[in-house]
């Protein structure tokens, strides 16, 4: 294994554990699943500086993780699959903006946007069962609408903690924002260290 690849898997052990430990700490906790936190953060800025083989392998580790500590809420091996193992392996994607001018920020985006999507299908199909379904003192009958305001209601300000951190995190972390074949670019070619 070269130094390259254990570095990567390394980071991505760490920052797997961490996006964990982080969803643990919750700043709100709806009845039915889903939660106001900033668990998704390490692995946005895995997928920052890693390609997408290793920020898919470490997302969908950390779905797996989420569905074994925290798969209360699931309602059935479907709910497993949509909420738990493909809701967070799709936050890999956000490594396809990595080289991008404010690809961070970019992926972070389209990361929860994808989550998001994920949940919403999910919640179509769970929520179409118990319908009626009632969301802040508000009843529900059709469940594209619920699962909308249900998922939308922690995604976005899941959404915006993540850019607002990420955002403070930039300047002293942007060494580690720099996608790692150009550090190592650099370095070959004794180049300037970033």
């Amino acid at each position: 294994m070269t130094q390259t690849k254990t570095r990567a898997l390394t980071e991505g052990a760490l920052m797997v554990a961490a996006a964990t430990a982080l969803s643990y700490v919750k700043l709100l906790e709806l009845p039915q699943g889903g939660s106001v936190c900033i668990g998704m953060l390490p692995i946005f800025l895995y997928c920052a500086r890693w390609g997408c083989k290793e920020s898919f392998l470490a997302s969908f580790a950390y779905g797996l993780l989420q569905l074994i500590f925290d798969g209360a809420y699931a309602w059935g091996p479907t709910s497993m699959l949509f909420d738990y193992v493909l809701a967070y392996g799709v936050l890999g994607v956000a490594c396809l903006f990595r080289k991008q001018k404010g690809g961070v920020y970019i992926g972070t985006v389209v990361g929860c946007l994808c989550r998001f999507l994920v949940h919403f299908i999910s919640g179509i199909t769970i929520y179409r069962i118990y319908e009626p379904t009632e969301l802040f003192n508000t009843t529900f009958a059709n469940p594209y609408i619920y699962s909308a305001a249900y998922n939308g209601s922690y995604m976005v300000i899941d959404l915006v903690l993540c850019l607002v951190i990420t955002a403070l995190l930039y300047r002293p972390l942007s060494r580690y924002f720099a996608p790692q074949e150009t550090v190592a670019a650099v370095k070959r070619n004794q180049g300037p260290e970033l």
